[in-house]
């Protein structure tokens, strides 16, 4: 309920989390993308369940998080044209998202940029002792902590 409510929420292509299992278990994954069946992979049995599928769970309580316009990225100079903040918000929606899962749970979220072959994804782990890595299609950065909100985010041109 909560990837596909931040999913909708916030208009990302693919909302993705990591979430431990009990000891000795492996991990879940439970992938959520638009328009698609939601899957679940419990290592060794893995669940679809149809993306409008009534969950009998309430609606979370979810970080703040708004639709922005695809960002306009360069993959051979490895920038991305955003909105003021843009980087800086949808890095804390994500690691507020990761957050919420709790533990060393991990949240994954793809959103929609100006080349199909490239989406801009965050990575964060729940407990933040880790950076958040922005991926740009194939390659991934560490994101400086000038780059989130409260840092010293400009806007215009972020290189990521």
């Amino acid at each position: 309920v909560l990837l596909r409510e931040f999913l909708h929420r916030s208009g990302a292509l693919r909302a993705v989390a990591l979430v431990e299992g009990a000891p000795g278990e492996q991990p879940a994954v439970v992938d959520c993308a638009r328009l698609t069946p939601i899957e679940v992979d419990l290592g060794e049995r893995r669940v679809a369940l149809p993306h409008a599928l009534e969950l009998d769970a309430p609606p979370p309580d979810l970080p703040e998080v708004r639709r922005l316009p695809p960002f306009d990225v360069d993959r051979a100079e490895a920038t991305i044209s955003a909105p003021l903040g843009g980087v800086g918000h949808l890095a804390d929606g994500v690691a507020a998202l990761a957050a919420r899962l709790g533990g060393r749970n991990v949240a994954m979220v793809q959103f929609e940029t100006t080349d199909p072959g490239a989406p801009l994804a965050f990575t964060a782990r729940a407990d933040a002792s880790e950076p958040i890595v922005v991926a740009l299609g194939d390659d991934e950065y560490e994101l400086p902590v000038s780059s989130r909100r409260g840092g010293a985010d400009r806007g215009g041109s972020d290189p990521a």
